[in-house]
């Protein structure tokens, strides 16, 4: 058995402060590329971020596979240039309205690791988690996500690790989120055109959740609500794990959208008008200042009262909660929310998001930031880098789980992490 203090010291030899993990997030209005560097114990330090507009997606899906790979090289550029180090490859998240997420669950047999003891083994873990992985899904879809949510060991229920308890039956339940085929390849074959690989695809909200989210808010339940561009990506914890997963099909650019046509100006302007003077609660302290739009073509500037903007956009988000909450009145949850709502991505920064949602839904919110994690603090402290943080952080866990080679940023010798460590072993202590 090899003693603590040499786990750690192969822990800091394998993890050596120079791996980089990438994580790369494409949205219907903006790209966003985060680079993470892997200290020494494992743990994340941001180093670089970089973003573009993006051109080539509609509701999350690409329709534009030049423009959103010029897009993808434009961003990671920016990205390469402030950290000062060199891409291969990132971890992509996906999402769009093809995204579909079910509840699911399996029965095995345990034949266990000794039939006299029945000792729940790996085996059986895996066996019946492809039992409830067994469902019909079309042709032109995929699983994404396969996420246990508990297991069940003779009628004993809510196990989290049933690994060495006794029994004769063993259940999953089992959240599976599946995406279209087409849309998924369309994606990497974006990023593979730029001149990167695909690490592996993570569904966006996961990955949000992965950067804002407590421990504590997900054991207590919680709804988080991606407010992105072109869509609204909702993802329900219940008891520590999801439990529901959904999209509604309109997002921070159907703002922009309505004060460009409502008021006639161009998408830009309205864009602008949105981010620093964009409104949705009476009682945010706003005043009644006026917001002046330069005029095109030699014409008049165009003054805006502000309460006329707030008459834009609350009723846009409204709908947009609305059709949540319809979402959300057809689960059967087994407790209440105790966690409330988190708001994030870009839309959620509107000046009384926060309130209009806790009305709605009748539950306490608040704005998701990714929690701290070291390296640039202020520079990705923003709800719109939710999901490329959160990309980051769960490529970092799931490289160290699966122990692939480092995200293709440093050249491999072919050898696998599990190599190296045996031979790092054999040359320090035999």
């Amino acid at each position: 058995m090899i003693s603590e203090p040499v786990q750690l010291h192969i822990r800091r030899h394998i993890l050596a402060s120079g791996d980089l993990v990438a994580g790369l997030d494409i949205g219907t209005a903006e790209v966003c590329v985060v680079i993470g560097e892997r200290t020494e114990n494992g743990g994340i330090e941001i180093t670089g971020i970089g973003t573009s507009p993006s051109t080539g997606l509609r509701k999350g899906v690409v329709v534009n596979i030049e423009a959103t790979l010029r897009s993808v090289e434009s961003a990671i550029e920016a990205a390469e240039m402030m950290s000062g180090r060199e891409l291969h490859s990132a971890w992509t998240g996906i999402g769009g309205s093809h995204i579909e997420g079910i509840n699911s669950r399996g029965v095995v047999a345990v034949t266990g690791k000794n039939r006299e003891t029945r000792e729940i083994g790996d085996d059986d873990v895996l066996r019946v988690l492809e039992a409830a992985r067994a469902v019909a899904i079309p042709m032109d879809r995929q699983v994404l996500e396969l996420i246990p949510q508990s297991y069940i060991v003779d009628d004993q229920k809510g196990i989290r690790d049933p690994l060495d308890m006794i029994g004769v039956r063993l259940e999953a339940e089992v959240h599976i989120i599946t995406c279209s085929v087409t849309s998924a390849q369309n994606l990497v074959k974006c990023v593979n055109r730029a001149g990167f690989r695909v690490n592996g695809l993570v569904l966006q909200s996961l990955a949000a959740g992965r950067a804002v989210l407590t421990e504590e808010e997900k054991e207590l339940g919680t709804a988080l609500i991606d407010l992105g561009g072109g869509t609204t990506d909702v993802l329900i914890y219940s008891e520590g794990t999801p439990y529901s997963t959904t999209t509604i099909p309109a997002g921070g650019t159907q703002v922009t959208s309505d004060i460009s046509i409502i008021k006639n100006i161009s998408y830009d302007a309205a864009e602008k008008i949105k981010l620093t003077a964009g409104n949705c609660w009476e009682g945010t302290g706003i005043g009644e200042d006026e917001i002046i739009v330069p005029g095109v073509g030699g014409r008049a500037p165009l003054v805006i009262p502000r309460y006329e903007i707030e008459e834009i956009i609350r009723p846009r988000l409204e709908e947009i909660f609305f059709m949540v909450k319809e979402k959300f009145d057809k689960l059967t949850l087994s407790r209440p929310l105790g966690g409330g709502v988190v708001l994030t991505g870009g839309a959620s920064q509107l000046s009384g998001a926060t309130e209009l949602a806790s009305e709605i839904f009748n539950l306490p919110a608040r704005v998701g930031s990714p929690l701290s994690v070291g390296g640039l603090v202020e520079e990705y402290r923003s709800p719109a880098y939710a999901t490329a943080v959160g990309l980051v952080l769960e490529g970092n866990d799931r490289e160290l789980r699966s122990g692939i080679e480092r995200g293709g940023n440093k050249k491999s010798d072919g050898v696998s992490i599990f190599g190296r460590i045996s031979e790092w072993l054999r040359r320090e202590f035999f």
